[in-house]
């Protein structure tokens, strides 16, 4: 006779900001009875696993921090990595959530069934089932590697930023960068003054726009720990800030031309070199692709160490990097900055209603409903699915959106004794309809680029297309109605 399986009422997939913020609401809500099964043996997330040199955030600290546990006390104005990661080791620590992640529990496979209304999870360190799924797993979770011939035969280092390689010493190498993404552009003034030569492979130039961070002062954080209003005042200047880049995509493309401005000068004022400036000037409006926050990253690039090549890759050799047009680089080490796959793993593993796994309908289509449900999926839910990240806002209102509304809608559930929660179909096809006619004068359509805000066949790939502030009044309170509740 084999032991049953274990049960629990909610199981969480991820570790990170999203599943801390909702373990925490869930148990406010009187939610006791969940696990969080998170694959790594810390928490954290994106600020556990990176950890390459000059990772930060882009986004203010006050906004990127929960609304509910506010920190007076950062250190910058911009959170490095290992601040970000002991204040979510914190905030964890002071809800008591620690107690329920089981650290080392990678989803395998979770599979809806339907004759007994629940989902079957095997992970790593075994099989459990649940009454509810919900998937927090990040999106920047997983390293992307472009495909270049000869990869494989390189006899030097080569690693991904993600995967950064800290026992390595690159003093006095030849270093080629490939990538120019916003871990590039952090990690790439860090390491030039160390390298004998860095060669940047350039397949697009980054806007890049002021990050002013600073040290902040003493006096500053006594006043933010002993007036909380003024921390909340702070936080809400930061959302206004961030938010207003919402100009460009969803009011008028006009609006461009203040920040393409203030690229610009930025660009005039750290780069003396004339031609190192026109590579460096982007070929598509601003917004197209994220626009980066650097104060460092251009006068990295105007060194006598550093050459910007934009030509293509041919091939690589065992200790060289072969361009299209016939020039042979000799280089020490190769390191990645190509960002991440835009679909995480976890997504795979995830098998509804029909047994189609939440991947596959991704590629076929990214869809959702308000990037927290799928139909077919029941009874599950999910932070920062497709169309439930913006452009313009930080990630972290956008979670706290989704938890709201998530923690509501178990509470529906509770207080109907509902078994089965599902989205409608066409309550789905209906958004997916509004996403794309609202996406289609959008920046990210029309501004002349690709980037992973779109899919190869040039829609949008997950993007909330209006500002976050009318996406939190939409995800208040959960619309029961959308939803066959059983």
């Amino acid at each position: 006779m084999t032991d049953p399986l274990e049960h629990r009422h909610i199981a969480i997939v991820g570790a990170g900001f999203g599943g801390i913020g909702l373990a925490i609401k869930l148990r406010e809500a009187g939610f006791d009875d969940l696990v969080i099964l998170e694959r790594a043996d810390d928490l954290g997330g994106t600020w556990r696993a990176n950890t390459y040199p000059g990772c930060a955030c882009d986004v203010p600290s006050h906004l990127y921090s929960y609304s509910f546990a506010p920190n007076p006390n950062w250190s910058r104005t911009y959170g490095r990595q290992s601040e970000i990661l002991d204040y979510i080791r914190g905030v964890a620590t002071e809800h008591d959530v620690v107690r329920s992640i089981r650290f080392g529990a990678e989803l395998l496979d979770a599979r809806w069934d339907d004759d007994e209304s629940l989902w079957r999870i095997e992970t790593a360190q075994g099989r459990l089932t649940a009454d509810f799924l919900i998937s927090a797993a990040g999106i920047f979770a997983e390293a992307k590697y472009p495909n270049l011939p000869g990869l494989d035969r390189f006899e030097g280092k080569a690693f991904h930023s993600l995967h950064w390689d800290h026992e390595h010493d690159l003093t006095g190498e030849r270093v080629a960068v490939i990538g120019t993404g916003a871990s590039a552009v952090q990690f790439v003034p860090e390491i030039q003054p160390q390298v004998a030569e860095l060669l940047l492979f350039q397949r697009s130039a980054p806007w890049i726009v002021p990050r002013m961070d600073r040290p902040t002062l003493a006096a500053e954080r006594f006043l933010l720990r002993h007036l909380p209003l003024a921390q909340r005042a702070v936080r809400g200047g930061w959302y206004a800030a961030i938010e207003s880049f919402g100009l460009i995509s969803l009011v008028d493309q006009r609006f461009r031309h203040l920040y393409e401005s203030l690229a610009r000068f930025q660009l005039l004022r750290q780069v003396r070199n004339p031609r190192l400036r026109a590579t460096l000037t982007p070929d598509y409006v601003i917004g197209c692709k994220r626009a980066i926050f650097s104060d460092a990253y251009l006068p990295a690039l105007d060194q006598p160490n550093v050459e910007v090549v934009t030509d293509g890759i041919a091939e690589v050799r065992p200790r060289s990097i072969v361009l299209r047009d016939g020039t042979e680089r000799e280089v020490d080490t190769i390191i990645f900055g190509t960002g991440f796959t835009a679909i995480p793993t976890a997504y795979d593993r995830f098998a509804g209603r029909d047994g189609g796994s939440l991947g596959k309908l991704y590629h076929e289509r990214p869809q959702s409903y308000l990037g927290t449900a799928v139909a077919g999926f029941p009874n599950f839910f999910m932070t920062l699915g497709p169309f439930g990240a913006a452009g313009n806002q930080s990630a972290l209102y956008m979670i706290e959106s989704q938890i709201a509304y998530i923690v509501d809608a178990l509470r529906d559930a509770r207080r109907r004794g509902a078994r089965r929660v599902e989205l409608r179909e066409e309550v789905q096809v209906a958004f997916l309809d509004e996403m794309a006619r609202r996406s289609s004068s959008t920046v990210w359509l029309t501004g002349g680029c690709r980037s992973y805000y779109t899919t190869p066949d040039g829609l949008n790939a997950g993007l909330y297309p209006n500002w976050s502030f009318e996406y939190r009044r939409r995800t208040r309170k959960f619309d029961s109605d959308s939803y066959e509740v059983a």
